[in-house]
């Protein structure tokens, strides 16, 4: 009894050290570089009829100030049509919107895209229960899956 207590805590502290380390942010391997993946997403973002606000290179704003910062970009993205319905449920949600997705290689060279759960922004701003949050979930998830795909 005493050693299942015991495996469960362990269990339980690395459960909550993962999750503490990026609240929110989910988190898919993708097989091509970098900057390959962030092109797709931003091509499927265009595809699918969303604005594209703004691309930020973290790598290269590194290098102006002659620092080394492994490929990191952001694709700021969205549209009124799913932005809105998820402001009304909280007007608060605005501080996170419009949308974001972040591309990064790890130092083991793995390349990732990530972005922030809907759902967890959701519980964020105290509206969990909205049903919008669900609807940007499978959208994200589709963008971000199309995007990997070989």
């Amino acid at each position: 009894m005493k050693l299942l207590r015991v495996l469960a805590a362990l269990v339980l502290s690395a459960v909550v050290s993962v999750a503490g380390a990026a609240d929110g942010l989910i988190a898919v391997k993708s097989p091509h570089s970098a900057k390959v993946t962030m092109d797709k997403f931003e091509e499927i973002v265009k595809q699918r009829g969303l604005n594209v606000f703004a691309r930020v290179d973290h790598a290269a704003g590194a290098a102006k100030i002659g620092k080394t910062l492994r490929p990191t970009e952001v694709l700021i993205f969205g549209n009124p049509q799913g932005g809105t319905p998820f402001m009304e449920c909280a007007q608060s949600v605005g501080i996170d919107l419009p949308l974001k997705a972040l591309v990064w290689e790890d130092a083991s060279a793995q390349v990732w895209l990530g972005y922030n759960d809907p759902a967890f922004l959701a519980q964020r701003h105290g509206v969990a229960q909205c049903p919008v949050a669900e609807n940007l979930r499978k959208a994200l998830a589709g963008l971000a899956d199309a995007a990997v795909a070989r």
